[in-house]
């Protein structure tokens, strides 16, 4: 997850380059059920309104949860298919709480009602974000429900005034890109906390050219304009937390966008980038299913490390006979193609390895779904 707003505060308000804390544990993303009241078209879970059988019990949980904290991991985001559809959702949130973990909660917004916001509230989450993928039109078609939209909108608005920090997250597509600047906007309107843009990992495109191709043109459009929304919060003192997910590439082209905007402040902002490190799937960044497969993030459920049922989550973490795992963990990363030719290795980390595995079959391969032009991936471009 690229901290955009962090870095746009370090170019009005520049803090020293102190060592780097090295986070205890990683962040787990646990997904404690699969079914979910939506058919959402981009889903990685593939959930539906059904019971899937073989999820793990809720005192299989606690003792997952237990060793998560011996393990010192420090944060929970729980989410689905749709967590508060977990008949123990909130026994789960509260036993994690009580153990001492920042926990989030990752919803599609529709179940949070008038009924439960006490119970939400009680449990004080530290963090809620709700899946938008556009306005109304767009968003209901996406999760192919009517009245979804607003369901989702008013869930957020219940967290808002109940004191709980809400933020919205985005999946840019195609199809709802044209309703980006009105999210930007609807942020302002309802006084939202923070907006995550997630890319979604298209596939098929890597021997494109990149200057030509559409979608990679979209995805700079939107990020130029990110990155100018992001810098007039600050400035107006609004301090909305902005991030991006599922491409490191973004840290690179913020970078580039900060040599063209801020030169002063391009050495500093480099030396900050290269601290973070980039892409952290199978280091500090974690997930289980809701069966107990542990895996290197939420969209490798097409390959185990492991399961909590027959060895401690702990224990299946720092096993790197896995080759994936072995390779995440590695500095350098073992890369291929125009990833091993970057210069910037030290601030992306080889982007999202999945999306090079899911095409060629090989993990190391470039990804596809950088979108920085080749000129782009030489620290003398701008020379």
């Amino acid at each position: 997850m690229f901290r955009l707003s962090q870095y746009v505060r370090e170019l009005l308000h520049p803090s020293p380059l102190t060592p780097p804390r090295k986070p205890s544990g990683p962040v787990v993303i646990w997904n404690l059920i699969r079914r979910c009241n939506l058919t959402c078209k981009h889903c990685y879970t593939t959930s539906a309104d059904i019971d899937f059988p073989g999820e793990l019990s809720t005192p299989e949980i606690y003792a997952v949860m237990d060793d998560l904290k011996r393990f010192k991991v420090p944060v929970l985001i729980l989410s689905g298919g749709e967590p508060l559809l977990h008949p123990d959702i909130f026994a789960i949130s509260q036993r994690a709480r009580d153990l001492g973990f920042y926990v989030a909660l990752s919803s599609n917004g529709t179940c949070i009602s008038p009924a439960n916001i006490e119970q939400i509230a009680a449990i004080d989450y530290q963090y809620i974000g709700v899946s938008l993928d556009g306005m109304r039109d767009a968003h209901d078609q996406f999760r192919q429900k009517p009245g979804s939209f607003d369901a989702s909108l008013a869930g957020i608005r219940l967290c808002r005034q109940h004191g709980i920090k809400a933020g919205v997250r985005f999946t840019l597509t195609r199809d709802n890109a044209h309703d980006f600047d009105a999210l930007l906007r609807l942020m302002d309107d309802e006084d939202i906390d923070k907006f995550y843009l997630s890319h979604l990992n298209y596939g098929g495109r890597g021997n494109k050219n990149r200057k030509d191709d559409a979608e990679f043109q979209l995805t700079r459009k939107v990020m130029d304009r990110l990155f100018e929304q992001a810098l007039a919060w600050e400035i107006a003192g609004t301090h909305r937390e902005v991030v991006t997910g599922n491409n490191d590439a973004d840290a690179v082209y913020f970078l580039h966008w900060v040599r063209r905007r801020f030169p002063e402040q391009a050495e500093h902002i480099q030396a900050k980038l290269q601290q973070w490190g980039g892409n952290a799937s199978g280091v500090n960044v974690a997930n289980i299913d809701n069966l107990g497969n542990v895996h290197p993030d939420t969209f490798w459920w097409h390959y185990g490390l492991g399961n909590v049922r027959q060895r401690p989550f702990s224990e299946i973490w720092q096993d790197v006979s896995d080759p994936l795992m072995a390779g995440l963990k590695a500095s350098p990363r073992p890369l291929q193609g125009r990833c091993e030719r970057c210069d910037f290795q030290n601030i992306c980390n080889g982007n999202t390895r999945v999306r090079a595995q899911q095409l060629t079959g090989n993990f190391w391969a470039e990804d596809p779904g950088c979108y920085l032009l080749d000129e782009e991936i030489l620290d003398s471009c701008y020379a």
